[in-house]
């Protein structure tokens, strides 16, 4: 089967949530097996959370690659192109070598079915989750996977990880996960094993005993942040420098939130033994594409995917720390199933100018939808993700226009950019 083939067959199974879906392991169990079992005898680094998960899986494989490790990276959703979510010594899989892994678990799938030994086809995610843990025995000596929904019952959830990671928890999902905070942190704890340490960033009080009380459960060592004290923290538009037990790092990725997403890196490739130098020289050269960033100037173009409240509120710092005079514009398209109202209430003041689209993408929430949510007495509405960056264009020179409120309007932002030869590294 050709690449373009693939992809298409994959995008039938289905990319999106469905209400109703069957959650669970079982499938992906039985998968694997036909499989002969990929997953077994080999290491991994397991990251679970609702923000910062896939940043701190970036800083994790950078580092550790530096270490010497040959070093797989599984993160979800890609922004432009599918190959983004499997990748190996920090470049993403080529397509023949997607395609080479496809047919594989395809001829699986298709197996299994023929004997009706699995109730439906595995899923999107199933299935490049399982490519990608085919790719990983044959080519790498540790695996860095972050989980896709929750955790308890995610198909990256198959794993005996050398070490677990849960990122800051907070609202997402909340039809899937649960609608409380600790119901949601139960399901991330879900990726917690017997005995397997598990480095904890900082939590909201809720998650945070709930995520305790599972690690004590699992005789689980926990490894805090919040007992590693950062210090001589500068913060710039562009990056970050700081110290953690003495020793100076440089993150490159904006935002003060990921300097926590960096303290829990850090810990984690401690923990399996790297060395500092390799840590800081993974930390200075990870790139992590659609946060915070800057991908054309004058005015500057800024891609964030703020999806959720969380995120939302780490942007709305961002800007206000280092907006100055600077006026800003703000491209903004949601999915339907978001807490449009909770992420506006944050944004939107901030926005000079609002530009509300959609972004071509079943799910996505008519902007005229947004608009009736939340207000804004500069807003304008352009149907298509080229119409809002024909818009964002006549900006003055020296706006800051942000992409925000969904990865599908970071991603096809990207995309166009970057085929339109505008993108600037």
């Amino acid at each position: 089967m050709s690449y373009p083939d693939s992809v298409r067959y994959l995008y039938s199974l289905g990319n999106e949530l469905k209400p109703g879906a069957k959650f669970g392991l079982e499938r992906m169990c039985a998968l694997l097996s036909e499989l002969g079992n990929p997953e077994r005898g080999q290491r991994f680094m397991h990251v679970a959370g609702t923000n910062g998960k896939g940043s701190t899986c970036a800083m994790i494989a950078s580092a550790l690659g530096n270490a010497g490790f040959r070093t797989g990276l599984y993160t979800s959703p890609h922004l432009v192109d599918p190959t983004e979510r499997i990748r190996i010594n920090g470049s993403s899989v080529t397509p023949a070598e997607f395609v080479e892994a496809f047919d594989v678990v395809q001829a699986a799938a298709a197996s299994l079915l023929r004997e009706n030994r699995l109730d439906a086809h595995p899923s999107y995610f199933e299935m490049v989750t399982a490519m990608a843990l085919v790719i990983f025995r044959e080519r790498c000596d540790i695996g860095v996977l972050e989980v896709g929904l929750g955790g308890r019952l995610d198909a990256t959830n198959v794993v005996s990880p050398a070490l677990c990671v849960i990122t800051p928890v907070a609202f997402d999902h909340e039809s899937y996960l649960g609608n409380t905070l600790e119901a949601i942190a139960s399901e991330k704890a879900g990726i917690l094993k017997r005995g397997v340490p598990v480095v904890l960033a900082r939590q909201l009080p809720q998650a945070d005993a709930i995520i305790r009380q599972q690690a004590h459960r699992l005789n689980c060592a926990i490894i805090p942040t919040d007992e590693s004290p950062v210090t001589d923290l500068i913060v710039t538009a562009h990056s970050s420098t700081f110290s953690l037990y003495g020793n100076s790092y440089e993150c490159p990725l904006p935002g003060r939130h990921q300097v926590e997403n960096a303290a829990a890196a850090i810990l984690a490739c401690r923990e399996l033994g790297a060395a500092v130098s390799a840590i800081q020289a993974g930390l200075k050269q990870v790139r992590w594409p659609g946060r915070l960033e800057f991908i054309s100037r004058s005015p500057d173009f800024v891609l964030d995917g703020a999806h959720n409240p969380a995120g939302a509120a780490a942007l709305a710092a961002y800007i206000r720390e280092f907006r100055g005079n600077r006026p800003i514009w703000m491209v903004y398209g949601a999915m339907r199933d978001k807490a449009i109202d909770e992420v506006a209430s944050q944004l939107f003041p901030l926005a000079d100018r609002l530009i509300l689209t959609a972004p071509n993408f079943p799910r996505a929430l008519r902007p005229q939808a947004i608009l009736e949510v939340a207000s804004h007495s500069n807003a304008v509405i352009a149907d298509t993700i080229p119409a809002a960056m024909e818009i964002a264009r006549s900006a003055p020179q020296n706006a800051m226009v942000f992409f925000t409120g969904s990865l599908f309007v970071v991603g096809e932002v990207r995309g166009l950019l970057v085929r339109g030869g505008g993108f600037v590294s």
